[in-house]
């Protein structure tokens, strides 16, 4: 199979920005060890959450097309997936909540497309095609729940964030990336964690997606539905962790009814979440999510929806009254009795309505930035924008006229009008002016010797949100990742430690009926004596086949294995449990 990137009609309609992310597969590097931690996994999880998990997600595994022994290939689920409606592409680990949640809007589920280390085979802190495609995948077939993810990152990716969540985002990413990584000294681990609780500490006021990512982590990763006395599960962290699926179930861990509530309960990833919320239906989700969105800025707006995009130094956009929508990084505002009366940006500014950007007024002609006047006319209780041609001749707002417009607030707008752009239902959204200054007090905000003075038209702020109104407005392609998941480098023990488990692949599924299984213990006992899991799938084969002195001598050396590593003696337990329980189904 080679690398590229199979493409679908999903796929073809997603924003150019969002293409940066997506990798190939790359489906013939998973060796087989890789393969065997899936299908153990799998295995066990599948027997267990067949009892615990919401109904949907055993239903899910066949309408998404993923199978319990083999590592899902991304084109194979995305032939299965657009019946549904959906597409899956890889990343690499963690990509930034806004582009997470802007895939999930346009029916996208985005893929880790490694796999958990052996060693990490319980639980991983960083993303991987266990955590996404045995977790999300199978969710997403029932339509209540996909639909609810679908505007989740719909609002979600609107979300303003604040200065520091990026940091922590990088520092979240890094620590998921060495936790993985095999050999990683102790003490960076530590020193990552270290770090990350300095951030939280020190976060002051949650933004909006820090708000938004708590839900998100309590429904769409840590969610349990049904009753608090008897839930079932659904979130994707509990689906594909084989240790937390259990743990969630017991007492241990309490219960709570989800509620908006669970926005201001943050999370750990690195440990055993201490409580879990219950919805009682996946419609529930929506009313909440819905209950949160009505406050964010997106559609409070307002003096505080301006601030929330200054305090967060990056892209966003503000919208109008009028529909008219300025895109840019917001650096100023002038209030008066609580409200914006003017808004400024700095550097490339962009003006657009409904989303698609206004003739003329790209972030070329606005590099330097652009700054309006917001609210009526000082003593007119007509806003502008709600003017009849006659009303606006009548105050002199009218080409070739120099007037002189104050606005309540104190703000002054003096100079000739050139011309004025007008909505769909006819309202003036934008009025230029040439020899135009702009004051308030003393303070000078335009000059005349700048150019042409593009007034804004709009009596309040309606909206605020993260990003561009007009996603071609701007050039978004320009995320660079701090640092890459850590591929191992595979000694030559390594390699031939693979090559046994994929004899025994091989075997399983009749391409080498050949093999000497003796002969593979005999190797595993010698030169892989701590190696487990091949030991497990050696000792299924003998037990199908009824060889029972090879049966005796695998479990013989699983013992010594237990003995000499006491932490893996549940996992070797349960897979032989998983194996005489399929035996006796049969």
């Amino acid at each position: 199979m080679n690398n590229s990137i199979e493409t679908n009609p999903i796929l073809n309609k997603l924003p150019k920005h969002l293409k940066q992310f997506i990798k190939p597969q790359n489906y013939n590097d998973y060796s087989a060890i890789d393969h065997a931690v899936w299908r153990y996994v799998m295995r066990k999880n599948v027997t267990f959450l067949s009892k615990v998990a919401h109904k949907s997600y055993i239903e899910g595994l066949k309408d998404t097309g993923i199978s319990i022994d083999n590592i899902p290939n991304m084109y194979g689920m995305n032939r299965i997936l657009k019946d549904i409606g959906w597409a899956a592409v890889a990343v690499d680990g963690f990509i930034p909540p806004n582009a997470f949640m802007e895939f999930q809007a346009f029916n996208v589920l985005v893929i880790a497309s490694d796999i958990r280390q052996l060693e990490h085979i319980e639980y991983t802190p960083a993303p991987d095609i266990i955590h996404e495609a045995a977790g999300h995948a199978p969710i997403i077939a029932n339509p209540e729940y996909a639909e609810y993810l679908r505007r989740f990152g719909e609002i979600g990716c609107k979300a303003i964030s604040s200065a520091k969540d990026y940091e922590l985002y990088e520092a979240v990413r890094h620590l998921s990336i060495i936790k993985e990584a095999p050999n990683t000294p102790k003490n960076d681990i530590v020193l990552a964690e270290k770090h990350i609780a300095e951030l939280q500490r020190n976060m002051t006021e949650p933004s909006e997606m820090a708000l938004i990512r708590n839900l998100h982590w309590w429904t769409v990763e840590y969610g349990l539905i049904g009753t608090i006395e008897n839930p079932k599960i659904y979130g994707a962290g509990l689906l594909s962790s084989i240790g937390e699926s259990e743990w969630c179930m017991t007492d241990a861990v309490k219960k709570l009814p989800y509620t908006i509530e669970a926005t201001y309960q943050n999370f750990d990833i690195t440990k055993p979440q201490p409580q879990l919320y219950v919805t009682p239906d996946f419609a529930h989700l929506s009313l909440i999510l819905e209950e949160f969105a009505n406050t964010m800025a997106l559609r409070t707006g307002g003096l505080s929806g301006a601030n929330r995009l200054i305090n967060s130094k990056a892209l966003g956009s503000i919208e109008l009254s009028t529909g008219l929508q300025i895109s840019g990084i917001f650096t100023d505002v002038i209030e008066n009795n609580d409200a914006a009366i003017y808004i400024q940006t700095t550097g490339k500014t962009a003006l657009a309505y409904r989303e698609k950007e206004l003739v003329s007024h790209n972030a070329e002609i606005h590099s330097k930035g652009f700054g309006s006047p917001i609210g009526k006319l000082k003593g007119i209780n007509l806003a502008i924008e709600d003017m009849s041609p006659r009303d606006l001749a009548a105050y002199n707002i009218y080409e070739e006229q120099i007037v002189t417009l104050e606005f309540n607030g104190g703000i002054k707008v003096s100079g000739e009008i050139i011309t004025g752009k007008r909505n769909l239902q006819g309202k003036i959204i934008l009025i230029s002016f040439k020899n135009c200054t702009v004051t308030y007090g003393d303070t000078i905000l335009f000059k005349p010797e700048w150019g042409v003075y593009d007034m804004a038209v709009g009596k309040d702020i309606v909206s605020a949100f993260s990003g561009p109104a007009d996603l071609n407005s701007f050039d978004l392609i320009t995320h660079v990742p701090s640092e890459k998941t850590i591929q191992i480098k595979k000694s030559k023990n390594r390699l031939k430690l693979e090559d046994l488990y994929q004899q025994i692949r091989d075997y399983r599924e009749g391409k080498n009926t050949t093999l000497s299984r003796t002969k593979i213990l005999e190797e595993l006992i010698e030169n892989h004596s701590n190696d487990w899991l091949l030991s497990v799938e050696l000792y299924e084969l003998t037990h199908i086949e009824n060889e029972t002195k090879l049966s005796e001598k695998v479990l013989i050396h699983l013992e010594t294995i237990k003995k000499n590593r006491p932490e893996i003696a549940n996992l070797i337990d349960a897979g032989l449990e998983i194996i005489q329980n399929n035996s006796a189904v049969k």
